[in-house]
């Protein structure tokens, strides 16, 4: 039990990052554990037990600093809840070959994304209709994605919130937060259902993970956000890469075939 006590400390790491992005820290934790050897499923599903700690912290945090559109951010957490159940089903025949491939292509999207995301925020914005309906299905698609790879689905509702919706950075990540407490949420309840989590580890990164959400919502307020987008997208990119490798090293098959 002791020699696992290191799982505290990549929480913490992971919920700062997580925090402070927006994008949660199922970004950071899958990958560490999945070149640990971890399964798929054990890792995905003990990630969003660390997104969910994460989620619950960061948004304590946030709606103390009167940063979070709670409307939005309860709309869009319901819609992903339907997603997230099926995430956590087609997860369970995923082969790992495959699940490293797959998010490897989602870690370089989010390190497209951290260094874009400004140069969004200022593109102008009108909300209409059809950006409504959009949203509702990007909800599903990302509750998909935060159950199947346990990254909790910021990837999806940040740039969502900021190009179609016209929400600032500053309301956009900490809005993220609130979202993902429901998707996380549910994507537990799914993984746990099927029997995916080694809850003993799973909560060891919970534990870590709420630390760092408290940490990394305080630190948003003053960090350079220039040092930020690129200390973690030269880590994510390093990530892709060696899960590529590690792919290409067993048979590319995706779903056990």
């Amino acid at each position: 039990m002791i020699d696992q006590l290191w799982l505290i400390l990549l929480g913490v790491t992971a919920g700062i990052l997580g925090s402070m992005i927006g994008l949660g820290g199922g970004i950071v934790l899958v990958p560490v554990l999945t070149f640990l050897g971890f399964p798929p499923t054990v890792a995905a599903s003990s990630s969003l037990f660390g997104a969910l700690s994460n989620a619950v912290a960061s948004t304590i945090s946030y709606s103390r600093q009167k940063r979070i559109a709670y409307s939005l951010g309860l709309k869009l957490g319901l819609l992903s809840i339907p997603g997230t159940i099926l995430g956590a089903f087609l997860s369970t025949d995923i082969s790992p070959n495959g699940f490293k491939i797959l998010f490897g292509l989602v870690l370089i999207a989010s390190a497209v994304y951290i260094f874009v995301r400004k140069r969004i925020e200022n593109v102008e914005k009108t909300l209409s209709a059809q950006m409504m309906i959009f949203a509702v299905g990007a909800s599903f698609f990302a509750g998909l994605l935060s159950a199947f790879f346990g990254i909790g689905g910021g990837i999806i509702f940040v740039p969502l919130m900021i190009v179609g919706m016209g929400m600032t950075m500053k309301k956009a990540a900490p809005t993220s937060q609130l979202i993902l407490l429901f998707s996380s949420l549910s994507g537990v309840i799914a993984h746990s259902i099927l029997g995916h989590p080694d809850f003993f580890q799973a909560g060891l990164l919970a534990i870590g993970s709420f630390i760092g959400g408290l940490i990394g919502a305080r630190l948003s307020l003053n960090v350079k956000e220039r040092y930020l987008q690129i200390t973690v997208s030269v880590v994510i990119l390093i990530a892709a890469g060696k899960l590529f490798s590690d792919s290409l090293n067993g048979n590319l098959g995706f779903f056990g075939f």
